[in-house]
């Protein structure tokens, strides 16, 4: 397998025949790595998602890759803290038009983000994001890894829960031997003009687009939702929208408040 075009997409490319973690590699080799140097794997052993589950990866049949963000406002201003929070919102953005571009139209759209960080197909998960911030970022400057886990080849028959999917098994037709290069390359792309965007503007979300582009592209707006908040408690309602800080929206059913939720396990009720 060649890499070729990912690798013209970024600063550094390390490709590793297997892992553990792609963000734990990453964040070892950070000191001395520019913007944008990118690991990726076709065989994570130890990944992991948000709440500390754990992503399932056949060997082979999946992409992981850690992209490592060392952003800073035009002049050279570092980027305050409170606006990381956006990172995984426009990861996973990227992410839904990169796979957006690799399954066939079927006249309605098929690609969307549930909120924060899972790309799903005809409403399967083919992807996951995990962002995580490196030691020493606060305040202002630092640095954010970006990983994310893509099904690439998975069969039916492998898939680790009856919600997911794979590129594969949602119609793509490239080649599987190109898959990995040609789904990491168009990640890429997207991603790094979406942040270059954000930058740009100050990190302003409204100015860039990046709020807009979100909210058209989340599934979860409009949705019944019930949330599992980190205190255990569960918050039912209609998702509403996306503050101007990233967190969901959601009106609460009992008595129409609205509550900003920062950070949770959203259910999708119509999916259950």
């Amino acid at each position: 397998m060649t890499w070729a075009r990912s690798e013209a997409e970024t600063s550094r490319l390390i490709v590793l025949p297997e892992v553990g973690s792609t963000n734990d590699a990453l964040a070892a080799i950070d000191a001395d790595e520019a913007d944008f140097t990118v690991v990726a794997t076709t065989s994570q052993t130890a990944g992991r998602g948000r709440l500390g589950r754990v992503w399932v990866a056949p060997p082979g049949k999946t992409l992981a890759v850690s992209v490592l963000l060392r952003p800073v406002l035009p002049g050279g201003a570092p980027l305050p803290v409170e606006r990381f929070g956006w990172f995984p919102l426009i990861a996973g953005l990227a992410m839904t038009r990169a796979v957006s571009s690799l399954v066939p139209s079927t006249g309605a759209p098929r690609v969307g983000l549930k909120w924060p960080n899972d790309v799903q197909v005809d409403g399967l998960k083919v992807s996951g994001l995990l962002a995580e911030l490196l030691p020493g970022t606060g305040g202002g400057g630092g640095a954010v890894v970006l990983g994310a886990g893509l099904n690439l080849s998975i069969g039916a028959d492998e898939l680790p829960v009856p919600t997911a999917t794979s590129l594969v098994l949602a119609g793509t037709t490239e080649p599987v031997a190109d898959l990995a290069d040609l789904a990491l390359s168009r990640y890429l792309v997207e991603l790094r003009q979406l942040v270059d965007g954000f930058l740009a503007s100050g990190a302003d979300v409204a100015a860039s687009g990046i709020h807009s582009a979100i909210e058209s592209r989340c599934t979860t707006i409009g949705s019944d939702v019930r949330v599992q908040l980190p205190g255990g408690a569960d918050l039912l309602g209609v998702a509403t929208g996306i503050d101007d800080t990233g967190r969901l929206l959601v009106r609460r059913g009992s008595d129409g408040a609205e509550t900003a939720v920062a950070a949770g396990d959203v259910t999708h009720l119509r999916y259950e």
